[in-house]
């Protein structure tokens, strides 16, 4: 996440602020430049802009007058969302749309393509934000050919630390959801059928093994069991699937946090790392050990800190060789996607 600034004070503000909280102006989301803007800037970084049609329960985002669509890029990937009607699950939903458009930005900011379901109706992105805790019933979470589908009741924290102790986690959060969800849907865009299909099957084992199959015999193993190094979570041990979503779900995560700590001046930008960092990780294979080395330093840091506060640790995790290639992997796979999609941009501005 970047260093926001007020465009009028330059004071510090959030990525999820609608005003300054110094001077009060208004602020808001561009996509087309990554940033938080503020309504009283020299260059009028609102002029052509106006607010999501969502401002109501706290979207920040802007849209382009041009735009025919109310909703901003984020907010308009939503398929389903409870009746308005229904306030409990509205508020559960502001708490986790919040999240996706974390999610969302950093997506833009790594290059990855964002197809949305209204421009391909089959594969493209979606989100079904239910509530099983109001009139939607039991919502079934997971991701099925481009729709990711949430429980919003994971927004309420008692609710989300009683499925995590059910399902034996030692980490769960809304955003961290979503990075996982979205790792199944980029498997899906990025993997089959492409280069990329035989290194995964080497490196994460052959997917075309039966997933309900390896689910059940995974859920009926001794939650006890010591964590096998291949993999970063014993749920990532289930099937290869859910070890490239658990890996994805930690490469968003590592990237986005170090990138976080770059910009707010902790992180100095003249080693080896430091100049990945700035340039999205953008680095070869043999120098992602560097990274990961100063991650690794950083997570033990951000534990102490959590400790020291009487909290948990930040990230309960060890990352051991097996998962560092796969984390290689997922490495590669983001960068020659988005030097994919930098060629098609050039290829129509060309054209």
């Amino acid at each position: 996440m970047h260093a926001f600034v007020c465009g009028r004070c330059r004071s510090s503000v959030r990525f999820e602020d609608l005003t300054c909280g110094q001077c009060g102006d208004a602020l808001g989301y561009r996509p087309d430049r990554l940033d938080i803007v503020s309504e009283s800037s020299d260059d009028r970084p609102f002029d052509g802009w106006h607010r999501c049609a969502e401002v109501s329960w706290g979207c920040n985002w802007l849209v382009h007058d041009d735009d025919e669509d109310a909703g901003c890029e984020a907010c308009r990937l939503n398929r389903k969302v409870p009746p308005r009607a229904d306030t409990i699950a509205w508020e559960q939903l502001a708490a986790a749309a919040t999240a996706k458009r974390r999610l969302v930005h950093q997506l833009k900011d790594q290059g990855l393509p964002i197809v949305s379901y209204r421009d391909r109706p089959d594969g493209g992105l979606a989100f079904d934000l239910l509530s099983s805790q109001s009139g939607d019933g039991p919502v079934m979470i997971g991701h099925a050919n481009g729709v990711i589908s949430i429980d919003l009741a994971e927004s309420n924290d008692q609710h989300r630390e009683s499925v995590r102790v059910w399902l034996d986690e030692s980490y769960r959060t809304m955003l961290g959801h979503f990075r996982h969800e979205i790792g199944h849907y980029y498997w899906q865009v990025l993997i089959p059928g492409t280069r990329w299909e035989a290194p995964f099957r080497d490196l994460f084992g052959d997917e075309r093994e039966s997933y309900s199959e390896a689910l059940q015999r995974h859920y009926a193993r001794d939650p006890g069991r010591p964590l096998d190094p291949q993999f970063i979570t014993p749920y990532a041990s289930s099937h290869p699937w859910e070890d490239f979503a658990e890996v994805w779900a930690h490469y968003l995560h590592i990237t986005g946090t170090l990138r976080t700590a770059m910009h707010n001046g902790l992180l100095p930008e003249q080693t080896v790392a430091g100049s990945a960092v700035r340039a999205q990780i953008d680095v070869a294979p043999d120098q992602v050990g560097e990274v990961l080395q100063l991650w690794a330093r950083f997570a033990w840091v951000f534990n102490e800190l959590n400790r020291s506060m009487g909290k948990p640790d930040a990230y309960p995790f060890v990352i051991a060789e097996p998962v560092a290639r796969k984390l290689t992997f997922v490495h590669d796979l983001v960068r020659d996607a988005r030097d994919a999609r930098d060629a098609r941009d050039m290829g129509s501005e060309g054209g």
